[in-house]
C-alpha cells in the first residue's frame, strides 16, 4: 500500500514493476543484472484517484503518460534494484502529491497608476526615437 496523503492511498496491485538492464556506470555488474526499474500505473482507470487529481496528474505527467493513460516512471540511477524501486515509488508519490494540491485561483489585478504612466512614457520615447530616424523633408 502506497500512502500518498490522508485521502489517497494506492494498493500495490495497481502498480506494475518490470526490471531491465540499466546503462551507465557499474562495470560488469550493470551488464549482468537487471537493476533498472520501470514502474507502470494505470492512472486513467485507477479507482484510488479522485477525478480532479486524475485530470491534473494527466496534465502534469506530460510524455511519461501513454495514450492509454498509463503513467510510466523509469528509475535507473542507483546500482541496486531495491534502491531504484524505492526511487520510482518516491517519484510517483511526489507526482501524485503535486496533482493533489489544487491550483490557487487567480485573483485578477489591475496595473498601478505609476506602471501605466511608465508604459505611456516609454511609448512616447519610442515614438520620438522613430521620428528622429526619418528622413528630413525639404520645405521648398
Amino acid at each position: 500500500m502506497l500512502r500518498i496523503n490522508a485521502a489517497i492511498t494506492i494498493p500495490e496491485s495497481e502498480l506494475t514493476f518490470s526490471f531491465v538492464r540499466a546503462d551507465g556506470p557499474g562495470g560488469q555488474h550493470v551488464n549482468k543484472t537487471a537493476t533498472a526499474v520501470q514502474l507502470r500505473f494505470d492512472a486513467r482507470h485507477s479507482p484510488s484517484l479522485p477525478d480532479d487529481v486524475r485530470q491534473r496528474l494527466m496534465g502534469l505527467a506530460g510524455r511519461r503518460m501513454t495514450a492509454e493513460g498509463i503513467l510510466v516512471i523509469d528509475a535507473r540511477s542507483q546500482r541496486s534494484q531495491k534502491q531504484n524501486r524505492e526511487e520510482a515509488l518516491d517519484r510517483l508519490k511526489k507526482l501524485i502529491l503535486a496533482a493533489a494540491t489544487p491550483p490557487r485561483p487567480r485573483r485578477p489585478t489591475r496595473p498601478t497608476k505609476a506602471s501605466r504612466q511608465r508604459r505611456l512614457e516609454n511609448k512616447r520615447h519610442q515614438a520620438r526615437l522613430k521620428r528622429s530616424r526619418q528622413a528630413v523633408r525639404d520645405m521648398d
